[in-house]
Formats: C-alpha cells, sequence, structure tokens
C-alpha cells in the first residue's frame, strides 16, 4: 500500500478523478471476505470529522485508522460485484466501505465519484476532512499476478 497525506487546502474536496488501467486482471473474488478478497486496484480515501484531523495532521496511515472517528471509503476495481455497490469493509468494520467502480478485467478508465455523496450512503451524514489518500493492489489469495496504474488523481 502507498499512502500520501492531504494537505491541508485540500481537506475539504468533495469530489476526486484518477486514470487507471490493468493490463493483467486477478480472478473475480468476493470483496467481503477476509482473506479471499484480491483486487487488481483500491483507491482508499481518509475521512476524519475536522477537530480530530487538526489533532491528527501528518499522521501516517496506521495511526489515522487507529482513531475510532477515522472512516474509510475504498475505491476498488475488482470483485464479482455490481458497479457502484457499497459493500462493508473485511478490515476496517463499519469504519470502512468499499465501493465498487469496475469488475475485474483488464483495460484503461478514467474516474470521476463524488466523495461527499459516496460517504453520505456509505456512511451517513456529513464527510468531514479529506486527510489521506492510499493506493493497493492485491493478489495474493488468489496467489494471481496483477499488473496495473493509477495516474491523475486531482481533489477538488
Amino acid at each position: 500500500m502507498a499512502y500520501r497525506a492531504v494537505p491541508e487546502s485540500l481537506w475539504g474536496a468533495s469530489k476526486a478523478s484518477w486514470k487507471w488501467s490493468v493490463d493483467q486482471s486477478v480472478p473475480a473474488t468476493d470483496l467481503r471476505k477476509k482473506g479471499g478478497d484480491d483486487r487488481n486496484l483500491a483507491m482508499y480515501v481518509v475521512f476524519l470529522p475536522d477537530a480530530e484531523a487538526q489533532n491528527l495532521k501528518g499522521a501516517g496511515i496506521r495511526k489515522l485508522l487507529s482513531s475510532n472517528d477515522a472512516r474509510v471509503l475504498v475505491y476498488v476495481w475488482g470483485g464479482n460485484h455490481g458497479r457502484g455497490q457499497v459493500l462493508a469493509s473485511p478490515y476496517l468494520g463499519n469504519r470502512g466501505k468499499t465501493v465498487v467502480l469496475r469488475n475485474v478485467g483488464t483495460g484503461a478508465h478514467s474516474e470521476n465519484v463524488n466523495l461527499a455523496s459516496d460517504y453520505k450512503r456509505a456512511f451517513g451524514g456529513t464527510k468531514g476532512a479529506v486527510v489521506g489518500i492510499a493506493i493497493s493492489a492485491d493478489s495474493d489469495d488468489t496467489k494471481s499476478k496483477v499488473r496495473g496504474a493509477i495516474s491523475g488523481l486531482a481533489l477538488n
């Protein structure tokens, strides 16, 4: 997983966009199953209430995720679920939700997501500060290989 703290000037972002491509795909998996949730690519967006964001400003991903107030939307290319489905995270409990953007497969796509409305749909309420972004790929459970890239991430 690669992680980057979001600059305070972008904490109020309500939308995100990026491009991603996959040249080699993992097989379809159930993204709700711990230890069986391989996916091609994932974009993690970490949220905190504004006051907590100030207290944890510049913190690493492990410290952020140890906060009971942290919420994480995981936008995923992979799995065997329908586009737009919001799934419970097998790792984050009620603090994390998976949003399926693409099923397994190869190709290249541009994504534009509404962080505020996705947050409300997943958790209820308002999103707070966007404090961190992480990306990952996962192929260990299926003992397969994934080859892909994410570029052009923009928050606004």
